[in-house]
């Protein structure tokens, strides 16, 4: 064979070689190759529509949005401290006087119809006032302002949701069997962790509310974890805790409760200021958490009577008491 010809198919098996490798190798880091590396797994969202999606663990610090049949947005607290008529049926307004029937021997005070009546002082400054100033008990003669009705058996209950971070306050009439949701606040809970059954430090459950409440202003310490500290630091402006577990509960009811935002330090200032930016989030050890404003408000309606919290994942799992009414009779 002439050295022309052997050059000739020397060089055609050499470009051969390196097709084959060129396709073997192609094959090798091909997609759909069952020797290709494993891909991350994705996490595709539920469909709102789901019921599995209420029960999924959370994944998120900050509670999702739209991803479920949203808690119904409702405030009706104007209804309860107004004093004209459209005020709800578990109050009624009365008229300040300091010679009053049931007290004998000294002057009443804005005290002695809190008790009498079985409302806070708070209720009735907010009242009295038309704002929401707690304090200010200053009231003469005529002046008018709301209390609960004596003759009507109320409960307070507190529905959470926890994977959206809402609080629904209700009050339950015992006579009528009526419910009615007062108001929706957004609320923050317990740090994420998946060995807890809610998913979160915050446990879930029926508890009652406690009588070992707690008011804190800036400069008010006492201890905490063994150690000296400025309670609003921790606790904001008010602590209402659990009391016993009643139904269904994963944790028992001590340590936990509800409380204001922690306040912290503003690094431009150095003053203290109200942390809200924890609210709608998992950041606490376990405790229901509400901006000042909020817990003020609802310190003031449920620390006279009896009041409950139920905590679930979706508040449609949620079975309390009474019968929902969007109009309540008188």
């Amino acid at each position: 064979m002439s050295a022309p010809k052997v050059f000739l198919l020397t060089a055609v098996a050499a470009f051969s070689l390196i097709g084959v490798f060129a396709v073997v190798k192609k094959n090798k880091s091909s997609p759909g190759s069952t020797n290709s590396a494993p891909k991350k797994e994705q996490k595709v969202a539920a469909s709102p529509s789901s019921s599995k999606n209420s029960k999924k663990v959370l994944e998120s610090k900050q509670a999702p949005k739209g991803s479920l049949s949203e808690f119904p947005n409702i405030d009706r607290m104007y209804q309860l401290f107004t004093t004209g008529s459209s005020k709800l049926p578990i109050v009624e307004t009365v008229s300040y006087s300091s010679t009053v029937p049931w007290l004998k021997g000294r002057p009443a005070w804005i005290a002695d119809y809190a008790a009498y009546y079985g409302t806070s002082r708070h209720f009735i400054a907010r009242s009295l006032h038309g704002k929401a100033d707690y304090f200010n008990q200053t009231v003469s003669s005529g002046r008018k302002f709301n209390v609960f009705r004596k003759d009507k058996k109320i409960q307070f209950h507190l529905l959470i949701d926890v994977t959206q971070c809402k609080m629904g306050l209700y009050y339950h009439d015992l006579d009528t069997k009526e419910r009615v949701l007062l108001k929706t606040y957004s609320v923050g809970l317990g740090r994420l962790d998946t060995h807890k059954s809610s998913g979160s430090l915050t446990p879930l459950g029926t508890y009652s509310l406690g009588d070992k409440i707690a008011i804190y202003t800036p400069g008010v310490t006492s201890y905490f974890q063994d150690q000296k500290t400025e309670m609003i630091r921790v606790f904001g402006t008010r602590w209402i805790p659990f009391g016993q577990a009643i139904d269904g509960a994963s944790e028992p009811a001590k340590g936990y409760g509800i409380q204001g935002a922690p306040w912290i330090v503003e690094q431009e200032t150095g003053k203290l200021i109200e942390n809200k930016e924890c609210i709608g989030r998992y950041e606490s050890d376990g405790c229901i958490r509400l901006c000042q404003e909020d817990i003020e408000e609802l310190f003031s309606i449920v620390i006279t009577k009896p009041a409950f919290v139920h905590i679930v994942k979706d508040f449609r799992e949620a079975g309390l008491p009474g019968t929902e009414v969007a109009t309540p009779t008188r």
